[in-house]
């Protein structure tokens, strides 16, 4: 299988001139999205729910061979703290659902605060059907212990390795036949773009842990003003040069 890369979301108004072209509505940007990428992050899905219709209709305005990650609501992972997990959990599922085979890993990005617990991570875990792929971002230093690291392999769930000023702020557990990358901010001027240098270095990582034939999704999430767009075209050239490969990015980015 190739090396997904994409962006995390795709509706940002100062793409326009970047990945969109001047004239395009923003009604039709999903679309001019879908035929430059294969996959996206929706990142928003954190911030509120989409209703299962929504994911339905974004499910009909992209190709069959597009893949959709889709961020946990806050609700379980910044409220309900993975606590009670059962409700929140058949919720999130329900609603993505409705993107049928479009449907790709889940992220649960942890707060910052919220210390290591290997048994509610577990339980939490164990709410998810067994053949969804579940990514997970802590962020508190704590949660780099053998015991969490044995409850994502167990699960089958991903350490999601992240990224931030170009290094890594996760340990580079491999804890599934897979893999899940977030790229949060680079170094490189203009901000917040990635050197190529830390792009090459990422893809010497990733060829080196996953054999080929291993789905790895990497997603970059700094996106003023385009930055994730051209770093994941930066990053799609150094994974080819790796001998990977990358499904489909934009061959160039619009001229304002």
């Amino acid at each position: 299988m190739p090396l997904f890369i994409g962006t995390s979301g795709w509706q940002y108004k100062d793409w326009r001139g970047v990945l969109y072209p001047a004239d395009l509505p923003v009604r039709l940007w999903l679309e001019e999205y879908a035929a430059r990428f294969a996959t996206v992050e929706v990142n928003n899905a954190f911030y509120r729910l989409p209703t299962r219709e929504n994911f339905e209709a974004w499910r009909d305005r992209v190709p069959s061979d597009f893949v959709v990650a889709v961020k946990a609501s806050r609700y379980l992972t910044h409220v309900k703290r993975l606590r009670d997990p059962g409700e929140p959990v058949d919720r999130l599922m329900t609603h993505a659902a409705g993107l049928g085979a479009r449907l790709g890993p889940v992220l649960l990005q942890l707060p910052p605060t919220l210390r290591a617990d290997p048994a509610l991570l577990d339980a939490c875990l164990a709410c998810f059907p067994p053949s969804a792929r579940i990514a997970v971002e802590p962020r508190h230093d704590s949660w780099w212990i053998p015991e969490v690291r044995e409850v994502l392999r167990s699960r089958g769930a991903a350490l999601c390795w992240a990224d931030v000023r170009a290094r890594p702020v996760t340990p580079l557990w491999r804890t599934a036949d897979w893999g899940y990358v977030r790229f949060h901010e680079g170094r490189a001027q203009p901000w917040p773009r990635y050197g190529r240098q830390s792009l090459e270095t990422w893809a010497e990582r990733i060829a080196h842990t996953w054999p080929e034939g291993a789905d790895v999704y990497a997603y970059f999430n700094n996106d003023p003003g385009g930055a994730a767009v051209e770093d994941a075209m930066t990053f799609g050239r150094a994974a080819r040069r790796e001998g990977r490969r990358v499904t489909r990015l934009p061959e160039r980015v619009e001229q304002t």
